[in-house]
């Protein structure tokens, strides 16, 4: 996700990679744009420069961590149910069977 932010960032604002390292080393980070092109491919992406990244690009890192559809936010969106991790659900655990050594109350019971 960060790849692709970072690259979709840098596009929008109309940015070469060579003009975002060249800004990128005037903060003293030695990056190239061989390098920025690797970090937008998703290969070595270095999270220490994530925060000159997201000043450089006019964003924040939680936009480039893509917790937040706003660049300009720094609270992640609320997370919705599709965002949540679905968990199969097979009535066995550790402890076996849920109701397994528990005591069922009187309204599941069968009669």
């Amino acid at each position: 996700m960060c790849a692709q932010r970072l690259r979709g960032r840098r596009l929008a604002l109309g940015l070469t990679q060579h003009e975002v390292a060249t800004r990128l080393q005037g903060r003293g980070n030695p990056t190239t744009n061989r390098t920025l092109s690797a970090m937008e491919h998703g290969h070595g992406l270095d999270l220490g420069l994530l925060p000159d990244l997201a000043d450089v690009l006019g964003c924040t890192v939680t936009y480039l961590l893509g917790l937040t559809h706003d660049p300009s936010a720094w609270q992640p969106d609320p997370a919705t149910p599709a965002d949540q991790p679905q968990l199969p659900v097979n009535g066995s655990g550790i402890l076996g069977s849920p109701a397994a050594g528990f005591a069922v109350p009187s309204e599941a019971r069968t009669r």
